[in-house]
């Protein structure tokens, strides 16, 4: 496959079935142009098992690999910690990292957005590359310059804006993904369905392909990664730092974030169940028609996203989202579908969705 670039001057993206492109990049970064002193790979434990050897053999069979350190964490969430952060500090101190050093993130959302906290902090900010080897990372986080970790049960708590250099998407990764990884991400895609603006065009390719998706045809699978990449590179673009437009990406995030940290879902999975959460309570405003909503959720249980609703805690839920990051001023600031393939930013307040929940899904 042709390497294929796009986003724009901001998100820098690139999408092969290979490394070797940036194989070739490297080798002018780090040897020709000698612009990075050492370069630290981060990755996790299932990457390195599955990937890794493959990845670095493309690199140094062209580059110098004295120069390149390797530093693996636990896969999951709980790595998104400061104590992981801080053992990661530390290893770029060991291995004599400065400010003309480069990082490479290479794994998942966890691994990006904890490497690239690293990358924006560590001698007040140095340069990184983002290697996504999940669907969810390479249509989403990996993407836009977001990094962050977690404290305690709340996501993203500490973070920082820090754009990479560019983000490489090799989709051959997604071939040694566990089917749990795989829905995650398609969790994800749906999200761009709802918020494209595109009169329904994306939403119908996702229900007509649905199988086809799944399965990973390539063609099909390319086709819904670069929809998503590059209308993520344009929201980005035109709100980086995320005062309005940029907002709407969050969409299923705020009532899906309670739900992945209260019932260790995976990410994709929680923003699926959280879009289900959104679109009843836009439907109970009024915001949408009920043929709308039917038409949404039904692609949603298309790629299997399912939860019994009944077993939630909504007081529980509820206090969760009231610490999320987004809120501001006593309100709680939710992004709901208010037309086909359109949402809006709404201030609702902790007690009207306690309320609206209740009623809606027959909480306990």
């Amino acid at each position: 496959m042709k390497l294929i670039t796009t986003g724009n001057n901001l998100c820098r993206i690139m999408v092969s079935d290979e490394y070797t492109e940036l194989a070739n990049i490297l080798y002018e970064l780090v040897e020709r142009d000698q612009k990075y002193d050492k370069v630290v790979i981060v990755t996790d434990e299932n990457v390195e098992v599955n990937l890794y050897d493959d990845f670095v053999k493309s690199i140094f069979s062209i580059t110098n690999s004295k120069k390149f350190s390797k530093v693996c964490i636990k896969p999951g969430e709980e790595s998104k910690c400061l104590e992981t952060f801080n053992e990661l500090i530390s290893k770029f101190i060991d291995f004599g990292m400065s400010r003309k050093s480069l990082v490479i993130a290479f794994g998942g959302g966890v691994v990006g957005d904890l490497a690239g906290f690293a990358a924006a902090t560590y001698m007040r900010g140095i340069d990184y590359i983002q290697v996504p080897t999940t669907i969810l990372s390479q249509v989403d986080s990996a993407i836009g310059g977001k990094t962050g970790i977690d404290v305690g049960v709340y996501k993203n708590m500490i973070g920082a804006f820090k754009q990479p250099l560019f983000t490489y998407i090799n989709t051959e990764t997604l071939k040694t993904l566990p089917s749990d990884e795989l829905k995650s991400g398609f969790g994800e895609i749906i999200k761009y369905a709802a918020i494209m603006d595109d009169d329904g065009e994306f939403e119908k390719f996702l229900y007509d392909n649905s199988v086809e998706v799944k399965c990973l045809d390539n063609e099909k699978i390319i086709k819904a990664i670069m929809k998503c990449a590059e209308f993520k590179a344009r929201i980005v673009k035109a709100d980086e730092k995320e005062t309005g437009l940029r907002k709407i990406l969050n969409f299923g995030h705020t009532f899906g974030h309670a739900m992945e940290m209260e019932y260790s879902l995976k990410h994709g999975e929680a923003v699926a169940i959280g879009m289900k959460i959104a679109f009843r309570v836009a439907l109970a405003k009024g915001y949408i028609k009920k043929d709308y909503y039917d038409k949404f959720v039904e692609l949603i249980d298309k790629y299997d996203f399912e939860f019994d609703f009944g077993k939630i805690d909504v007081e529980r839920l509820v206090e969760i989202i009231k610490k999320d990051k987004k809120n501001s001023f006593g309100d709680i600031s939710v992004i709901l579908p208010d037309a086909s393939s359109c949402v809006g930013i709404f201030k609702m307040s902790s007690d009207d969705i306690e309320a609206i929940l209740k009623k809606e899904f027959n909480f306990m």
